[in-house]
């Protein structure tokens, strides 16, 4: 089962004014073929269908425990998405074509279909799909591919970073730039337990170093690069047996945390009266207000 708590796992800014276009080029990093919907059913469903989780239980616990992280990425990336689009519109007559700054937008569906808000699709539009799955069944292959896919999700967050200076999609980037690149190692530590094979030397692909992004240091600071997380109160604790030594990084001790961290607050969208949304204006708020209360 999976437990919810209402934080987000970092702080954004909340910007006076977005970039669309930006939120355009970020929703590759939620619904692109390497975005976080794409790691997190990857190892949600690898998870699933884990076969003899018992006998082979730390791989179970560490692919499980980081299906949980990734549903925290799915909602990260959501709201920057969202903060990016803010300001964006004015509020108006509808005869005097309140949306019209999204008319020009790469992403008009964006201002259409969701109130500006996230879509579940890439950064040209196209709706994210189960194709990007890939759960064989067998152990290595699979532990194999998460390390690719993490290694090319850290690679389009690199390029997006470098495709927009704005400084809530960049605090997002920078975090998950971090936490990637700990996924990334611990795929690797599974594999070379797994097989002896050190697929970091084997496998030139961008380093894992992120102190040349100026937004990535502060979590860096923080050690984040050092850390799993159990993302549950008791269970998966044989991460442990994977998630050992130092960091070849850093040389800093890798440390399991039992448990999720201590978040930040979501954002709460303003209303946006042009998109129609929420929808409810002040009477209709007082009357559900009462409504709610009644028989309690």
């Amino acid at each position: 089962m999976f437990k919810r708590l209402d934080r987000m796992q970092i702080a954004l800014t909340i910007p006076e004014h977005g970039d669309a276009n930006a939120a355009a080029a970020v929703q590759e990093l939620l619904g692109g073929k390497f975005g976080e919907m794409s790691t997190l059913n990857n190892y949600m469903f690898q998870s699933f269908a884990f076969r003899q989780k018992k006998k082979h239980r730390p791989f179970y616990d560490l692919v499980a425990s980081i299906t949980a992280e990734e549903f925290g990425h799915v909602e990260l990336v959501n709201n920057s998405i969202n903060l990016l689009t803010r300001g964006v519109t004015f509020t108006g007559d509808p005869n005097i074509a309140p949306l019209q700054n999204g008319l020009n937008k790469r992403n008009s569906y964006q201002f259409i279909a969701t109130a500006q808000t996230a879509l579940p699709g890439d950064s040209m539009g196209r709706a994210w799909t189960g194709d990007n799955v890939f759960s064989s069944g067998n152990l290595v292959l699979d532990l194999l591919h998460n390390f690719f896919l993490e290694l090319g999700a850290r690679t389009h967050k690199m390029r997006v970073y470098e495709m927009t200076d704005h400084p809530t999609a960049r605090e997002m980037i920078g975090y998950l730039l971090v936490r990637g690149g700990t996924h990334a190692l611990a795929y690797a530590k599974a594999l070379e337990i797994a097989t002896g094979v050190d697929v970091k030397k084997m496998l030139p692909v961008p380093d894992l170093d992120n102190s040349k992004f100026d937004y990535a240091r502060p979590y860096i600071d923080q050690g984040l690069d050092n850390i799993l997380y159990t993302w549950s109160d008791y269970d998966y604790q044989e991460i442990k047996k994977i998630w050992k030594g130092t960091n070849p990084e850093n040389g800093e001790p890798l440390q399991v945390i039992q448990g999720t961290p201590k978040g930040a607050p979501i954002p709460d969208l303003d209303d946006l009266p042009e998109e129609f949304a929420p929808g409810i204006d002040r009477d209709d708020y007082e009357r559900i207000a009462k409504k709610l209360l009644e028989n309690m």
